[in-house]
C-alpha cells in the first residue's frame, strides 16, 4: 500500500479534481483555490472565491466550476484568477449550501444544494435534525435552473453515469446515493445506486475508470442514527448543547467504488495514516486522490 499525504497552505481542503497532466486542484476553507503538481511537491495559489469553496469540476476549456457553499455556482478563470459568478439564487431565494456537481457533455451542469435551512458552518445541525430539505439542480447552458429533486437529506456529491443516463447525487443524512434517471426508457424514474452505506457519504465522483467513487466522511454511527428519528425538540436541542459533546465524525479514512449497476468494486479502509475525514476523492490512472473538510492536506492511494 502507498498513501502518501501533501500539506496544502490552509485548512479543509473539501474536494479534490485532478486534471489531464495530473495536476491537483482543492479549495480551502480561507477562500483559497489550490493546484498541486502531479507529484504533489508545488502547490500554487490559482484564486480566491471569498467564500467556501466545496465540489471542484473541470470545463472543457480548462477553466473550474466551484460549488462555494457562501458565494453559489461559480466560475474560476485559471490563466488569471478571475471569477465568474453563474448562479446565487433558486427561485429568487439565495442558497443556503451549494455543495458539488457534475458537468455533462453538453454543458448541462449538475449540482446539489444541501440544505435550505443551514450553511457550511452548521452542517452537524441539519443531519442530525434530518431536514431533508436538499436538492439536485440542473442548470442549462442557457442558463435555466431546474429544481429536479428536492427532500433529500443532505444533498452532497453528484456524478453522472457513463452514458449519462442518469445522475446520482449522495445524500448525506440517509447513507444512500440516489439516482434520477435523465436519459433512456427509465426517464424520470428515481430509484437507489446505493442503499444503506457503512458511513455517511460526503462527495462522489467518477473515476478515469468508469467507477463512481463515494468518499465516507464518517462510519454510520448509532447516536445520529437514533436522533434522526426522535422528535424534532430533542434533535434540536442536541445541536445546541456545547461542541464537546456532540456527536463527531470518527476518524477514519474509507472510500468505495461501485459500476453503474451499484456494485462495489473497491472499499478502501485505511487506519493511523495520518489523515481523517475523507470528503472528496478522484480517481485517475490507478491513484486515488482524496480531500478532507478539515485536514490541511490532500492524499493519495495508489491502487495495487
Amino acid at each position: 500500500m502507498t498513501f502518501t499525504v501533501h500539506p496544502v497552505p490552509g485548512a479543509g481542503a473539501e474536494d479534490v479534481l485532478v486534471t489531464a497532466d495530473g495536476s491537483v486542484y482543492t479549495g480551502t476553507d480561507d477562500g483559497a483555490i489550490l493546484r498541486l503538481s502531479a507529484d504533489g511537491q508545488r502547490v500554487d495559489r490559482i484564486a480566491n472565491t471569498g467564500g467556501r469553496p466545496l465540489g471542484l469540476e473541470l470545463f472543457d476549456n480548462g477553466d473550474l466550476l466551484v460549488c462555494d457553499a457562501e458565494a453559489g455556482l461559480l466560475m474560476v478563470h485559471v490563466a488569471d484568477g478571475s471569477i465568474e459568478t453563474l448562479l446565487t439564487d433558486i427561485d429568487g431565494v439565495r442558497m443556503r449550501f451549494c455543495n458539488n456537481a457534475a458537468i455533462a457533455v453538453d454543458g448541462t451542469i449538475w449540482f446539489s444544494d444541501s440544505s435550505q435551512h443551514y450553511g457550511i458552518a452548521e452542517w452537524k445541525d441539519d443531519i442530525v435534525q434530518h431536514t431533508r430539505t436538499g436538492r439536485l439542480v440542473r442548470r442549462d447552458v442557457d442558463g435555466t435552473v431546474t429544481v429536479v429533486l428536492d427532500g433529500l437529506a443532505f444533498a452532497n456529491g453528484v456524478a453522472l453515469s457513463a452514458d449519462e443516463q442518469f445522475v446520482a447525487v449522495a445524500e448525506t443524512g440517509a447513507r444512500t446515493v440516489v439516482r434520477w434517471w435523465i436519459a433512456g426508457p427509465r426517464t424520470g424514474e428515481r430509484d437507489f445506486l446505493v442503499k444503506d452505506l457503512p458511513g455517511y457519504p460526503d462527495n462522489i465522483a467518477r473515476g478515469s475508470d468508469g467507477l463512481i467513487w463515494v468518499s465516507i466522511a464518517s462510519p454510520k454511527d448509532p447516536l445520529v442514527e437514533r436522533l434522526q428519528t426522535g422528535p424534532l425538540r430533542l434533535r434540536k436541542l442536541v445541536t445546541r448543547i456545547p461542541e464537546r459533546l456532540q456527536p463527531k465524525p470518527k476518524a477514519t479514512i474509507r472510500v468505495q467504488a461501485y459500476d453503474d449497476a451499484g456494485t462495489l468494486v473497491h472499499d478502501i479502509d485505511l487506519v493511523d495514516a495520518g489523515f481523517h475525514m475523507v470528503t472528496g476523492v478522484r480517481e485517475r490512472d490507478g491513484r486515488v486522490w482524496m480531500g478532507s473538510l478539515h485536514e490541511p492536506a490532500v492524499a493519495v492511494y495508489d491502487l495495487p
